[in-house]
């Protein structure tokens, strides 16, 4: 595992700060579709190696927000900034090139590629070599190519999946398919992780499972992640920090249990009268 311990290094160096810093900066973001209000003047910070998750019903606002930090769709108002970067000013290749991955919920891999090819396309942002150098069968490409495959299949082999490495990934069982969109996703050597609906479809020992891989992942290779996820177990047992979003707006935010049961959130799913029931039955 030498190359992702060399490569990420820096991430090292910026997570051993004694005092954790916010690594991404959401203030007063909108985002609207014509007359419906996706995200509603939303205000958060993610701090620098936490796993951060966002909750709430389908529509809640949660992978526009995600969509908004990786480029794919542009706000109507605010600001968006990780470490100290005004992201608006900057392309999504850039934001790549800065240190942000992305998985999505529906895989999107290049499925007639290999998992490795995958894997060396995510990296695409930081490699150097001219197109004419690529061209030629020596030189500076040649070895940058080497690298990169490198330490694609040492992220493959993290992730315990290297023996899928010249599998064509549409081929693969859509669990696997997850997996290796996690796997591109930190092929980026990213600093910031975004995650939407990892576990969606696995069985509950799988989840736990991948419950324990992700806090590896974060100590092994210092990266922040942000956490979309319906399965409040796998939320409780990774995130330090949750955040409820509902109809775009924030309803509450903090450890999960004090999130998860605040008054707002209880009233949201329950209803008044049955935020009142569980409120009893706390006391």
């Amino acid at each position: 595992m030498n190359a992702v311990n060399d490569l990420h290094a820096a991430n090292a160096v910026n997570a051993a700060d004694d005092a954790p810093r916010d690594l991404l900066t959401v203030r007063g973001l909108t985002v609207r579709f014509g007359g419906l209000v996706a995200v509603n003047a939303l205000d958060l910070s993610v701090r620098e190696g936490e796993i951060f998750a966002l909750v709430g019903p389908n529509g809640a606002g949660k992978t526009t927000l995600l969509n908004c930090v990786s480029g794919f769709t542009q706000p109507s108002a605010g600001s968006l900034t990780f470490d100290g970067v005004d992201l608006l000013a900057r392309s999504r290749h850039q934001r790549a090139a800065l240190g942000i991955g992305r998985t999505f919920q529906n895989v999107q891999l290049f499925a007639s590629m290999t998992v490795l090819d995958n894997l060396l396309a995510a990296q695409h942002a930081h490699l150097r070599a001219s197109f004419a150098a690529s061209l030629l069968p020596f030189g500076p490409a040649i070895a940058e190519d080497r690298r990169a495959r490198a330490h694609g299949r040492d992220i493959l082999a993290l992730l315990g999946i290297e023996r899928y490495a010249d599998v064509i990934a549409g081929a693969l069982p859509f669990g696997v398919q997850k997996l290796v969109g996690v796997a591109r996703a930190l092929a980026l050597r990213p600093r910031l992780v975004l995650l939407d609906e990892p576990a969606a479809g696995m069985p509950q020992t799988e989840v736990t499972q991948f419950a324990a891989s992700l806090r590896r992942w974060r100590a092994e290779l210092h990266v922040t992640f942000v956490l979309i996820e319906h399965n409040m177990s796998l939320v409780q047992s990774v995130a330090e920090t949750v955040c409820v979003l509902d109809y775009g707006r924030k309803l509450a935010e903090g450890a999960p249990t004090e999130a998860l049961t605040s008054p707002a959130v209880l009233e949201a799913y329950l209803g008044s009268a049955g935020a009142q029931e569980v409120g009893s039955a706390e006391r």
